[in-house]
């Protein structure tokens, strides 16, 4: 005993006794100790547009969100993201009563899962899935339901079937990602129509994480849920101008949902954060109205990159998922006689200067995960060229 208190209890409430230290911190901290490259964590290695920048800096200077800003976000930003909304996918938002600024995407979903469950509420997941769905489900003292995406074709597939036999009269709410973060899928129409089907035949809320909407290849399409009938009152879909402006510290993100959604949604985002990142706000305002080309230009220059790496790591041996979206992709490690993703993630920077992330963690089926690794593409091309090389000579 230290002293410290005569508790025997664990210090750490026990619905989060399973997360510990995220992945991204490990292989980050990894990075940094042997110099390696690193291809773990998901943000990239140069700054956005420098005219999103400048418009920061002028807000600072303009004393612009130097103070606390409205508990919904500023009403600039608010108007430009009902504007981005409708610009993109034809879908019309009240900039006072249905959309919600976020402490980035993060903040978005974590207040949302507390906002809609209750305690043994069951919420259907698409596996492998970002690790913060998994905590903030547990946080709300929800059960999570995964439906795994499965290899085949090159990719990885929902099975609609699967889906449906995991719906139960405990499931409050699906949680959708698409474009999908690891994988590098993007749902379908015809896929996104069935889900929305059954959240309309179920009477399931759907929270559906869009934040990679910008970032899709191959003549893939990204369709918000909410534009399927029977949806726009059920679904918050959530966005964030980190991963579309590659800003990712200034943690903007944001919810347009129903006014009730956003109502309980906003409820409990205010006693999270409050409200945060108000200069970036003006600054995010003025992005999301960036003309056409900068999202095509942005797209197309990952598009590039994804292929640098794609084709490195099938050089290398590796069997590489081309993803349809994100800047993410996913690769098998059983063609290099490998078949446990953490101790060859943890063994990479060693044996090659690269870092990269086990899609283990993202699985509650480690199994099922175990040899697929993940590597990030969002950077320079010279950064991946040598990367690619480095895991060639491996």
């Amino acid at each position: 005993m230290t002293g410290m208190t005569s508790s025997a209890r664990p210090f750490l409430n026990r619905r989060l006794a399973e997360f510990g230290t995220t992945i991204f911190a490990e292989m980050s901290a990894l990075a940094v100790a042997t110099g390696a490259i690193n291809l773990g964590q998901g943000f990239p290695d140069t700054d956005g547009p420098e005219e999103v920048r400048e418009a920061a800096v002028r807000a600072l200077r303009d004393g612009r969100g130097n103070q606390y800003p409205p508990g919904p976000g500023v009403p600039e930003l608010r108007t430009a993201i009902a504007g981005h909304q409708l610009r993109h996918y034809g879908l019309s938002y009240d900039p006072d009563t249905e959309v919600l600024v976020t402490a980035g995407a993060t903040e978005a979903i974590a207040a949302s899962l507390l906002a809609l469950l209750e305690p043994g509420d069951e919420v259907v997941a698409l596996e492998p899935y970002y690790d913060s769905y998994a905590a903030s489900i547990a946080m709300a003292g929800g059960t999570r339901v995964p439906v795994t995406l499965r290899p085949h074709d090159g990719g990885f597939r929902l099975d609609l079937d699967e889906l449906r036999a995991a719906v139960t009269g405990r499931t409050r709410l699906l949680l959708v990602n698409t474009p999908h973060n690891p994988t590098g899928t993007v749902l379908t129409r015809a896929e996104l129509a069935a889900i929305a089907e059954l959240a309309v035949e179920r009477d399931l809320l759907v929270v559906t994480d869009e934040v990679y909407e910008h970032l899709v290849f191959d003549g893939a399409e990204h369709v918000p849920l909410a534009t399927f009938p029977g949806m726009r009152e059920r679904t918050v879909t959530i966005g964030s101008a980190g991963k579309t402006f590659s800003f990712t510290g200034w943690k903007v993100g944001w919810v347009t949902a129903a006014p009730e959604l956003v109502r309980a949604v906003r409820s409990v985002k205010q006693f999270l954060t409050y409200v945060s990142s108000g200069p970036f706000q003006y600054a995010v305002a003025e992005a999301l109205a960036l003309p056409d080309s900068y999202f095509e230009d942005f797209r197309r220059s990952m598009l590039a990159r994804r292929d640098i790496l794609a084709a490195g790591l099938a050089e290398a041996g590796f069997e590489v998922f081309r993803p349809a979206g994100t800047y993410f992709v996913t690769t098998d490690i059983r063609p290099l006689g490998e078949k446990d993703g953490f101790a060859f993630c943890r063994a990479l920077p060693e044996r090659a200067g690269v870092v990269a992330v086990p899609n283990a963690v993202f699985y509650d089926d480690r199994e099922a995960g175990a040899p697929f690794v993940r590597f990030a593409f969002c950077k320079r091309e010279e950064v991946l060229r040598e990367a690619a090389q480095r895991l060639r000579a491996m």
